[in-house]
């Protein structure tokens, strides 16, 4: 028999998320998150994403032993936004057991349907930095630290049993930045958009220089995801924690800016380090010896991870993501130890940007699909 217990106690939070490292505890394609930012994300207090949402956890139990967990939301700014009752589930893991899975599932069900929802969608989490959907292809491959959510391929069969449906998926393609060239016709929107010179890249030193632009950065993420399926506007202390989280990894001299003719910020690229080596080593810890293991990693690692990149939809028409990728590949090259790039989690809704990826040749090779259910 399954037994659902909401997470209230610290005890029962500690399971919650204890849960995950040992279930993937000897899976060599699992990056362990931080220990830190799970329990932020159950921190009613502290996580800026509960000032205007709700969300609660659970674990299930078979014989005293945890078998399973879940995490129901509700995103009102989403709602709001998107004239929608939807619900989200989230921190989905499960032994490769049906009942256990639809024992959770009927949990998260159950509380959307107490607040009115008629919509479970998922996985989606507690913001942009929180990784997409299941992952239905690539699982032979290392998950790209924690941007991307990493899980057994039974997974697609525990979701798709219970009834869920595709609801979009996102996927990640691999690139060889030092070897790629930009096929001619993206040089010529290059040129083009030269010529006009409505357009150009503002590039930085280090990140003193960064956090200066910091307000106009969190105004342009703001805009310029208006469009993805994904999208609601994040409060300025969301803002704050998503920005402040990834100043922490990026390497200032590849961070790119697109400025119109007036200097307005329209579009930004922001690659990062892939640290997930250490992030393995470090089994979610992050202590003194941990944070000079991920340091070092920056240095050393050969793989970049470009996630951050976004240009407003007016200019993606105007030669903007052909000078968007162009300024990508620029910034990596600078740095030719980056021998390997993953382009994480695009989504199939955005149609332009996935177009002109395809255009660029990139090869996809990870796929997260996120699902959704009716609510009766």
């Amino acid at each position: 028999m399954v037994e659902i217990i909401p997470v209230l106690s610290k005890k029962n939070k500690k399971e919650f998320v204890e849960f995950q490292y040992a279930l993937y505890e000897d899976v060599p394609q699992f990056v362990p998150p931080f220990k830190a930012d799970v329990y932020m994300q159950l921190n009613k207090e502290k996580h800026p994403w509960y000032e205007h949402s709700e969300s609660d956890q659970w674990i299930a139990k078979r014989d005293g032993k945890v078998v399973g967990r879940i995490a129901a939301l509700e995103n009102k700014r989403f709602n709001d936004f998107h004239k929608t009752k939807q619900a989200s589930f989230y921190l989905f893991e499960s032994i490769n057991d049906q009942d256990v899975a639809n024992a959770l599932f009927d949990t998260a069900i159950a509380w959307a349907k107490a607040r009115g929802l008629n919509r479970l969608v998922g996985p989606k989490g507690y913001g942009p930095l929180d990784g997409y959907g299941i992952q239905v292809e690539g699982q032979e491959f290392r998950q790209m630290m924690n941007m991307l959510n990493y899980n057994f391929a039974y997974y697609q069969n525990l979701v798709e049993n219970y009834g869920f449906s595709k609801e979009v998926d996102f996927v990640s393609s691999f690139v060889r930045p030092q070897e790629f060239e930009m096929p001619e016709k993206v040089k010529k929107a290059v040129q083009i958009v030269a010529k006009r010179g409505k357009l150009r890249i503002k590039s930085f030193k280090n990140k003193r220089e960064i956090v200066k632009w910091k307000t106009r950065v969190k105004e342009a993420y703001n805009n310029a995801f208006v469009e993805n399926w994904e999208y609601y506007p994040l409060t300025d202390r969301e803002l704050d924690y998503v920005l402040n989280n990834a100043l922490m990894i990026v390497i200032p001299t590849m961070v790119q800016l697109i400025l119109n003719g007036q200097d307005e910020l329209v579009g930004f690229v922001l690659p990062f380090p892939d640290i997930s080596r250490a992030m393995q080593k470090n089994k979610g810890k992050l202590g003194p010896i941990e944070i000079l293991r991920l340091l070092r990693e920056i240095k050393i690692t050969d793989w970049v991870c470009y996630n951050g990149i976004a240009i407003l939809p007016e200019y993606q028409g105007m030669g903007g993501n052909a000078l968007l990728f162009d300024t990508l590949l620029a910034a990596t090259k600078k740095h030719p130890s980056f021998v390997n790039g993953e382009l994480s989690q695009v989504a199939e809704t955005a149609v332009q940007m996935r177009k002109d990826l395809l255009n660029l040749g990139v090869k996809p090779y990870k796929n997260h699909r996120v699902y959704q259910i009716e609510i009766k």
